[in-house]
């Protein structure tokens, strides 16, 4: 027997985890930082829809505690580490942005965990995230990061900083966010296939 679950109610958060050590080492190994981003909006796409697949599976009381506990700690690989990495390979690397970076990083495991207190409840219907999902860094910063190509580079490295902060700020603030439902997984889903093509087609 092996540690942990292993049925299809968790397979699209453990390729999620999967896709994002993928982004990590091309962020840190190749300078195709067009094929990370990809990366980290496909980890986005697993993590949208894999409370959708879970809940279509039977489960006991153990495997929903077990789905919740792992959902956050693949995040924290797929939308705390990756972005990271993709930051460095970006060109951040002042002295300074280590310190952008650790804001970054303590702002996104505290509202994990503080994500994981408030839905201990497995079955409690979560209509609001309190503070900004870890998650919307996947379409945040792609969609950003196509700015440093119309702009000046030392111009669009500033911006860059300043969202990362804003980012990291927000996700920590105690603010309702609607969470996604019908049609919104849907537009969530396109706007991400759309931008991986993008990145893909033109940018590769």
């Amino acid at each position: 027997m092996l540690v942990g679950k292993w049925n299809r109610s968790v397979i699209l958060t453990y390729a999620g985890m999967v896709i994002s050590v993928l982004g990590i080492f091309l962020a840190l190994t190749t300078d195709k930082i067009n094929y990370a981003f990809c990366c980290l909006m496909i980890a986005g796409i697993c993590d949208l829809f894999d409370g959708m697949v879970a809940r279509r599976c039977k489960r006991t009381d153990e495997e929903k505690l077990f789905g919740i506990e792992l959902d956050s700690i693949v995040d924290t690989v797929s939308f705390v580490a990756l972005p990271v990495c993709i930051f460095i390979a970006s060109g951040l690397t002042a002295i300074w942005d280590v310190l952008i970076f650790i804001l970054f990083a303590l702002a996104g495991v505290a509202r994990l965990a503080y994500f994981n207190i408030d839905t201990a409840d497995s079955n409690k219907a979560v209509k609001y995230y309190i503070g900004l999902p870890v998650t919307y860094t996947a379409l945040i910063f792609p969609l950003i990061y196509l700015l440093s190509f119309p702009l000046e580079a030392g111009i669009f490295m500033w911006i860059y900083r300043a969202v990362i902060v804003l980012v990291s700020v927000f996700e920590m603030l105690k603010i309702n966010v609607p969470k996604p439902r019908g049609i919104w997984y849907g537009i969530f889903g396109v706007l991400a296939i759309v931008l991986v093509t993008v990145y893909l087609s033109f940018l590769g």
